[in-house]
């Protein structure tokens, strides 16, 4: 099909309208800087401006006047217009429809109202679970797994699926059948082997509001579907990515789909709010604020391996994730040292902190399960969280190090991983790679010896 030739894309268009029971395809023949004489099918019209006098000729050879240099024909006008007058058309008719269904069924349209403008009934949030077994240990996935179906049950737009993954990612919805065109209420995609395409097919299902669609997929894979993910962003489309596997931690499928540059990446895209919950409670929390956040994409960091239950009786509450970051355990007085965390490295950290305070010394530990939303906090909670009178900090996270500077300072480390991972147990790798409490505490004690 001639892509300049307009009656031909017309009928193209009406017969593919015609056909209502499977896609279609339309192929064009087009050339690049067409009707000009010499610039026409070569790469020089893609990326620089045809010129003055290349574009005099263009016009010449299009029949166009060649002394406007701004120039729209008539005929555009009309096209234009009758476009318009159409769209107002069937404006007119949807907006006739809509306030007829309103009169006849209030109640449905009042839902549907909600739906659209992701004010969902808070009920869904009295059904969410609560971890409060501290001798159980619960990977982040595997809690994540549980809220998602408890939201499921009560947000009825709620829909997502996996990329060939929902056994690792538990992103199977029990109380719902597989999505297909001869069940459209089933709201588990079965996504393939295709990370990009599922990225792409979750950018489509929310540009129209309403639906709350979430992608899952290990985190190694996150690279996969990136220019989507940063589409996603661009839109501020209400997307919510499952990444699973989200370090080391998983062991021995190795460096092939051990993140470690993975998590900095993420971070590095405007308007994607990445999350690290440190246990089952925070993973919760996670949930909450990506449901309810209205200004972008949301990306879940969850773990493979079993981590320890935080105690809230003992700790800081879960709650304080929807403030980026909080204060897990304080000490009773002012802090000689800060371990920052995010992850499964909060339970690691509090583990070294009960030896350096076993030495004399007082460590406050945070949680900082995600900067994009700390970052929206007043100066004064920052300063409550973060005091810029203490120097001595370290941050501890299974990733590149890149960006943690900004919170530890010049005076303090930032405990990373800079190089590729290990095919091994997690335990081993933990040890092979400083993840271990007795590397915190060396750390630890390494930046308080410094002199200011």
């Amino acid at each position: 099909m001639d892509v300049n030739d307009s009656d031909q894309v017309d009928r193209a268009i009406k017969l593919c309208r015609s056909s209502c029971d499977k896609p279609t395809l339309i192929i064009t023949k087009t050339h690049i800087g067409y009707g000009s004489p010499n610039k026409q099918d070569k790469s020089s019209s893609h990326g620089a401006p045809l010129g003055e006098e290349e574009v005099k000729l263009t016009k010449r050879n299009l029949g166009m006047p060649e002394d406007k240099t701004f120039f729209v024909p008539d005929e555009v006008y009309s096209h234009f217009k009758g476009i318009a007058e159409c769209g107002q058309e069937a404006e007119d008719m949807w907006n006739e429809k809509v306030d007829e269904y309103k009169r006849k069924y209030p109640k449905d349209y009042a839902l549907f109202e909600s739906v659209m403008n992701y004010e969902f009934d808070k009920e869904w949030l009295n059904h969410l679970p609560k971890f409060e077994d501290y001798s159980e240990k619960i990977a982040t996935r595997v809690a994540s797994g549980k809220v998602l179906n408890a939201a499921a049950i009560d947000i009825p737009t709620l829909i997502g699926g996996s990329a060939d993954l929902n056994e690792s990612n538990m992103t199977h919805i029990k109380s719902s059948t597989s999505f297909s065109a001869e069940d459209r209420k089933g709201k588990n995609i079965h996504f393939g082997i295709r990370e990009h395409a599922m990225g792409s097919i979750l950018n489509g299902m929310a540009i129209y509001g309403g639906l709350v669609p979430f992608g899952a997929t290990f985190l190694i894979f996150s690279d996969y579907m990136r220019p989507a993910i940063r589409l996603a962003a661009l839109m501020k489309q209400k997307v919510i990515y499952v990444f699973t596997h989200d370090s080391i931690g998983l062991g021995e499928d190795g460096p092939t789909h051990q993140p470690i540059e993975q998590i900095a990446s993420l971070r590095a895209i405007p308007n994607l709010v990445v999350i690290r919950p440190a246990d089952a409670n925070e993973t919760v929390e996670a949930w909450k604020y990506a449901i309810n956040h209205k200004g972008g994409p949301v990306a879940l960091i969850l773990t493979r391996q079993k981590l320890p239950i935080l105690d809230q009786n003992k700790y800081g509450s879960a709650k304080g994730l929807e403030n980026g970051a909080y204060i897990v355990k304080d000490s009773k007085q002012k802090p000689d040292l800060l371990l920052i965390a995010t992850g499964s490295e909060v339970s690691l950290s509090l583990k070294a902190a009960e030896q350096i305070e076993a030495e004399g010394k007082n460590v406050r530990v945070i949680s900082f399960p995600s900067w994009e939303i700390f970052e929206q906090q007043s100066d004064e909670y920052k300063n409550q969280i973060l005091p810029a009178e203490i120097k001595t900090r370290v941050s501890v996270e299974m990733g590149i190090g890149m960006g943690w500077q900004k919170y530890v300072g010049d005076f303090g480390e930032a405990m990373s991983i800079e190089t590729f991972g290990a095919s091994a147990p997690d335990n081993i790798l933990y040890e092979k790679y400083g993840f271990a409490v007795e590397n915190v505490v060396v750390t630890a004690k390494r930046v308080l010896s410094k002199t200011l």
